[in-house]
């Protein structure tokens, strides 16, 4: 229970603080506009916090990276092989056709590579910070 808690909260944080920053800064949201989009968000990562955590989980013990750089890789592989098909299926949900979805995968694809390692070294650092860590 305590390591669903620790995941899905890290997550919330974690894309909250960085998804505000590019609204407000890179994409030149109004304050309110960034507050709701981030409100609407907070369902979907509590639904997918601890199951990333949990797939991340797996691709770590199967592959059992030592170094730096197949740590980086992995949490690369684990990330886009998760959460790009939910990303894929909330596009599908909120009525995007087929081009429009694999013009978003394609372009979100490297922001997706960029961002899942210094989230997968959050991860761990709450982890450990609350005693569940699992390395």
């Amino acid at each position: 229970m305590r390591l669903t808690l620790v995941d899905t909260l890290s997550t919330i944080f974690f894309f909250t603080i960085l998804a505000a920053f590019t609204e407000l800064y890179v994409a030149g949201m109004e304050p309110a506009a960034v507050l709701k989009t981030r409100l609407v968000m907070i369902p979907m990562m509590i639904f997918t916090g601890r199951p990333y955590g949990a797939w991340r989980d797996w691709f770590f013990a199967i592959t059992k990276p030592t170094v730096s750089w197949s740590k980086s890789l992995i949490d690369g592989v684990a990330f886009l092989t998760f959460q790009l098909p939910v990303y894929g299926l909330t596009l599908w949900i909120v009525g995007a056709d087929v081009t429009e979805i694999g013009t978003l995968l394609a372009s979100t694809a490297l922001l997706m590579l960029i961002i899942s390692r210094p989230f997968g070294l959050f991860l761990q650092a709450m982890r450990r910070l609350t005693g569940v860590d699992l390395e």
